[in-house]
């Protein structure tokens, strides 16, 4: 789960993190309001759950109210990279001396959480780890002792070579540490942290995200889920237990089980193809199901054909048969589809799918390149 902008610079407050005054606005009128209550130049900031903002045109300055509300009207409403903006962070202006970036992520392979600092902030951590790596310095947190104070002065002295300021940063890093942890976040990042003419540190940006296995324990960050800012079919899938994440590709996947659908759509791309999603059914035999992912990947224009490939352990391939002859009953899908079940009751799904004359394989090589194939015909490019 996500955290727009200005609810992770809520929480950094909380921990007490120093960020700019600053509220959200969901109009024009919001904005000009809050920029007269600040009194001073302010930046006016899109709330969207993606990157890219400042380049999309989704971050200004205005230098009075008259001028923020122009800039709000400007933002809202706009769409970066297919996200609507519905709301602005507009925040005191900060004169900046120089830019770093914190960061605080769970690292899969050591199971530990890795806390990431860089003199080289303002820009995507990726770049800086690509061009100049030798900026990054990582450090990997035991969970039984957490971020020691020493460690994190080492850390703070990485970034700035005045002793007052690294004493600032390595207070921060601490209170980063804290609220990772108190949250449940999968991620905690400020990009910039940012040092003010007078000494001050800042936190100028404020990214959070939240683990959803989490979420039934952390019910206050639950509540803060913005639905109308996520993507409708990721909405639809978590609310019919579907594991879907959404790719670029134009072939359409239902499968169960995360191994067998990252097995299918490395085939995929192997036979030349691209996937146009993960979509993990799982275990259950509910037929229901099978029509909750049909819809959900008909829902994506970039889906020339979609393969369905079911490999009955507990899931009945029947189940699943019966499922699609529903969703092709209720969605009337306009893309071909191309079928593989094994397993148990397959028999009995091949007579539900034979009585629809849908194609099916016998294994996996063949439907694969079957959906390359119809997916790459000239009637749907």
């Amino acid at each position: 789960m996500k955290l727009h902008e200005y609810q992770a610079m809520q929480l950094f407050a909380e921990h007490g993190i120093p960020i700019p005054e600053g509220s959200v606005a969901s109009s024009p009128e919001e904005a000009e309001a809050i920029a007269r209550r600040l009194g001073r130049p302010v930046v006016v900031k899109a709330q969207v759950h993606t990157g890219g903002r400042g380049k999309a045109g989704g971050v200004q300055p205005a230098s009075n109210p008259e001028a923020a509300r122009q800039m709000a009207q400007q933002i809202l409403g706009m769409e970066i990279k297919g996200y609507r903006v519905n709301k602005v962070l507009v925040t005191a202006a900060e004169a900046v001396v120089s830019e770093a970036y914190v960061g605080m992520i769970l690292d899969r392979n050591s199971k530990r959480p890795v806390l990431m600092v860089s003199s080289a902030g303002g820009v995507d951590i990726e770049e800086v780890a690509a061009n100049t790596p030798e900026k990054i310095h990582r450090l990997s947190i035991d969970p039984v002792t957490g971020l020691r104070p020493y460690q994190a002065r080492k850390l703070g002295h990485a970034l700035y070579p005045d002793p007052g300021q690294a004493r600032q940063a390595a207070e921060i890093l601490a209170k980063l540490h804290d609220l990772f942890w108190n949250v449940d976040a999968s991620l905690a990042e400020i990009n910039p942290l940012a040092t003010t003419p007078g000494g001050g540190i800042l936190a100028l940006d404020a990214k959070i995200n939240i683990d959803d296995n989490a979420l039934y324990r952390q019910r206050r960050v639950a509540a803060m889920r913005d639905l109308a800012a996520e993507d409708p079919a990721e909405v639809e899938a978590r609310e019919s237990e579907l594991s879907y994440v959404k790719l670029d590709g134009a072939i359409g996947c239902i499968v169960n089980g995360a191994g067998l659908a990252m097995a299918t759509m490395d085939l995929i791309k192997r036979y030349g193809g691209e996937p146009a999603n993960f979509l993990d059914i799982g275990g259950s035999s509910n037929p229901k199901k099978v029509v909750s992912a049909m819809k959900i990947i008909l829902s994506d224009a970039k889906v020339r054909a979609i393969l369905i490939n079911i490999f009955g352990g507990i899931t009945r391939c029947d189940d699943v048969a019966n499922g699609i002859v529903a969703a092709f009953a209720q969605l009337k899908p306009a893309v071909p589809v191309v079928v593989r079940l094994a397993g148990t009751n397959e028999k009995e799904a091949a007579v539900i799918l034979r009585e629809m004359n849908l194609p099916c394989g016998d294994t996996l090589d063949d439907v694969v390149t079957r959906a390359i194939a119809l997916a790459q015909a000239p009637a749907w490019a």
